[in-house]
Formats: structure tokens, C-alpha cells, sequence
């Protein structure tokens, strides 16, 4: 299974801005006619995924998240665009659903079968929340009709060094320090050799994948760091804790913050 953290969707919708700018970028490598059927492989609050659909007037697009908040708020914030067709409803799995422009799912991405082969697989700051890229990139190529291409981006290798150091330094210091004893990091910041062998053994026929520094100051740094960068951190400790954590974390990082983000950008073909 994929390492699902818990996530507020509607908090995300408003406050990743940030990631949405990136995740256009991403978007616009991605080649497209207009009439595809495209999978979102973690869509989140679907602020990428509507300019998704915007692309394709005469295509169709399914997306897949693990968070019922994310998949709420995307609902939400599609819903002009579940009027021009039927979205499909949760069965407990990833078959196949409505016909409509956009198919929105709750589902494992390791666990992927949609039913269906699709023209082409777009992730924007995902696959990091998933440790198991090997198992994760077999079931994209699966799930991708032969020729098909995979444009993603993610966190890699180095992401976020400068502001886990910091906060590091804090979660070894009381009144944190007990809550952080046994904690794993959920991330996987792969490298971009280690991810192309990975997708040449998953059976894509091309790859080619590169890091990129892409430091963001971000407009809500409290909220943005609590929910998306340090969620899992804040998730961890106790109600009363959560707070003061936030305070301390502000203090040390200083104004502004910026989070000194390193993205792993992917290109395949199946």
C-alpha cells in the first residue's frame, strides 16, 4: 500500500498555490491534441487537474488520489465540469467508471487498475508520499497504452535539505524530542539515475528524468508548512503541541521563509 498521511483538503486548496504554479509547468511539457484520455495520478484539490481538462475539449480525464479530503475538494472545485458529464462514484476499487470529462477516484496508485489504458499519465508533487517507486511505476506503465507518456515532477533528491535541518534541530530538543524517537520520514526524494533504471525496469522503452532547484516563499508560510511540508511532523504530535510547534518553527526559520524545494522531473514513453 501507498504511505497515505492524513491530509485537509480544503486547506490545500487554498494555500498551494505554490504547487499548482509548479505543476503548470509540468503540464505545459506535456504534449497533448485535445482529445486524450489523461490520468491525474494524485490529483489532490484538482487545481492541476482542471487546467487539465481545460486542455482537452474533446478528451477525458481520471483522477486518482489516496485522500477522501483531496478527492472531496476536487469534486468541489470541478463540479462545472462533473455538469458536462458523470463523474463515477467510489466502488471500493479503481475499475473502470463514468465516460464522462473528468472520473474522479479514491484509490491506492500502487494498487492501480483502471480498466482501461490511457494516452498518457500527468503527476505534479506526488510520487515523494510513495515509497515503493519501483511497484509504482510498473502499474503507470500498465496502466498506459504502448507509446504512451508519463510527465511528472515530484520532490528528488535534496529537496527540502535546508529546512528539515532546522526543524531537525527542534525535534531533538523537549518538548518534542519523545514524540519523534522512533519516527521514520514518510518521503522519498529519489535521485534522477536511480529513477530512470527504475522506470526502464518497470518497461517504459525511454526515460529521462533531472533535478531542479525550485525555492518558493510561500504566501501563507504557517498554513503552508503545517499542512503540506511539515504535515506529518504535526500530525505526530499531541493537540496542545501543534501550535507552540508552529511558533517554534517560525521563530527559527526566519522572515521570509522560503522552502528550498529540489524537483525531480520525469519523462517517459511505454
Amino acid at each position: 500500500m501507498s504511505d497515505v498521511r492524513a491530509w485537509d483538503g480544503k486547506s490545500y486548496d487554498r494555500i498551494s498555490g505554490p504547487m499548482e504554479e509548479l505543476g503548470r509547468e509540468v503540464l505545459s511539457r506535456l504534449e497533448l491534441q485535445g482529445d486524450e484520455t489523461v490520468l491525474d495520478a494524485g490529483c489532490g484539490s484538482g487545481r492541476i487537474t482542471q487546467a487539465l481538462i481545460e486542455r482537452l475539449p474533446r478528451g477525458r480525464v481520471i483522477a486518482v488520489d489516496a485522500s477522501a479530503s483531496m478527492v472531496a475538494s476536487a469534486r468541489e472545485r470541478l463540479s462545472e465540469f462533473e455538469r458536462s458529464g458523470t463523474v463515477g462514484e467510489d466502488s471500493g476499487g479503481l475499475g473502470a467508471g463514468s465516460r464522462g470529462r473528468v472520473d474522479i477516484r479514491v484509490g491506492d496508485l500502487l494498487e492501480l487498475d483502471l480498466g482501461e489504458q490511457v494516452d498518457a499519465v500527468l503527476s505534479t508533487a506526488t510520487f515523494h508520499w510513495i515509497s515503493d517507486h519501483q511497484r509504482l511505476f510498473a502499474r503507470l506503465h500498465a496502466a498506459l497504452r504502448p507509446g504512451g507518456r508519463l510527465v511528472a515532477q515530484c520532490g528528488g533528491e535534496g529537496n527540502i535539505d535546508v529546512l528539515r535541518g532546522t526543524v531537525n534541530v527542534l525535534l531533538a530538543e523537549d518538548p518534542y524530542a519523545e514524540h519523534f524517537r522512533d519516527w521514520r520520514a514518510p518521503w522519498n526524494y529519489a535521485g534522477a539515475e536511480e529513477t530512470r533504471g527504475r522506470l526502464l525496469a518497470a518497461g517504459f522503452r525511454a526515460a529521462e528524468c533531472w533535478l531542479m532547484p525550485a525555492p518558493k516563499q510561500p504566501e501563507h508560510a504557517r498554513e503552508f508548512l503545517s499542512t503540506i511540508v511539515l504535515g506529518p511532523h504535526v500530525q505526530r504530535l499531541p493537540e496542545q503541541l501543534r501550535e507552540p510547534f508552529m511558533d517554534d518553527v517560525l521563530a527559527a526559520l526566519g522572515d521570509p521563509v522560503v522552502v528550498d524545494y529540489v524537483r525531480l522531473n520525469i519523462e517517459a514513453t511505454a
